[in-house]
């Protein structure tokens, strides 16, 4: 086996979320749920099983993206703590108890587009920056946009401290938005949120767009957070950042 597969292969072995917990690494899966029809909400679920103990697990954030905050009640979590518990079961769990939510804004309905992906099981792609088509269109109606990201270095805090020299924060800024370029700042850290649970890296890892009622867009930048996970090795979690090209 070259060299350059035997990375590809550790990298994907890696980054299966379903696989059996003795594989070193935690990196959750991700699936959009929807959109509210006027883009203002937006849910989605990740998934997985922790390494270590071994647990199937599932969250599902719904949050309200012109705040980019939370909606009450949500996140809404779910785990199976037992020996072979079934991921299904977990997942299960975690659609059951944010139903309400889902159904009150009807966010089946409008899926919305998984415009780009970037998995981190594609090791020749970049981490930290990606370009997208907002939707799918003949080339000369197409609206090209590009994200990048710059990662950020913070003095430890809390229970980090003891386990890490530094921890990371990051700005997302967008370089061009249909078609033309601009700098426009998505998000710029000023500090950690114990919720990132002490982040080594980032990567953008996808997005997914609506056009709304009214014609405007909103899109959602996927970015995984990567974390000290079990012993050393690395959790991988999501997290949503909402833009509204255009306004």
């Amino acid at each position: 086996m070259s060299m350059r597969a035997a990375v590809a292969t550790a990298v994907l072995i890696a980054t299966v979320s379903a696989a059996s917990p003795a594989i070193a690494g935690d990196y959750a899966s991700f699936q959009p749920i929807g959109f509210s029809s006027d883009g203002k909400v937006f849910a989605f679920e990740e998934h997985g099983i922790q390494d270590g103990s071994g647990f199937p697990y599932s969250a599902i954030y719904i949050l309200d993206t012109q705040t980019d905050t939370f909606l009450p009640g949500a996140p809404v979590r779910a785990r199976v703590e037992e020996d072979g518990g079934a991921l299904a079961k977990a997942r299960h769990d975690a659609r059951r108890r944010a139903a309400p939510l889902i159904d009150a804004y009807r966010l089946l309905d409008t899926p919305g587009l998984l415009a780009a992906y970037n998995p981190v099981t594609e090791p020749d792609a970049a981490d930290h920056r990606l370009k997208y088509d907002a939707f799918p269109a003949d080339a000369a109606f197409r609206k090209t946009y590009e994200l990048e990201l710059e990662e950020k270095r913070f003095e430890p805090e809390g229970i980090c401290k003891d386990l890490l020299k530094e921890v990371k924060g990051f700005r997302l800024v967008m370089t061009e938005k249909a078609g033309q370029p601009v700098s426009e700042v998505l998000q710029d850290d000023g500090r950690i949120p114990e919720s990132r649970h002490c982040p080594t890296g980032y990567r953008i890892g996808g997005v997914v767009t609506h056009v709304n009622d009214d014609g405007s867009q909103v899109h959602v930048v996927m970015v995984l957070v990567k974390s000290l996970g079990f012993e050393g090795t690395t959790d991988g979690r999501w997290i949503a950042v909402p833009t509204w090209p255009g306004r």
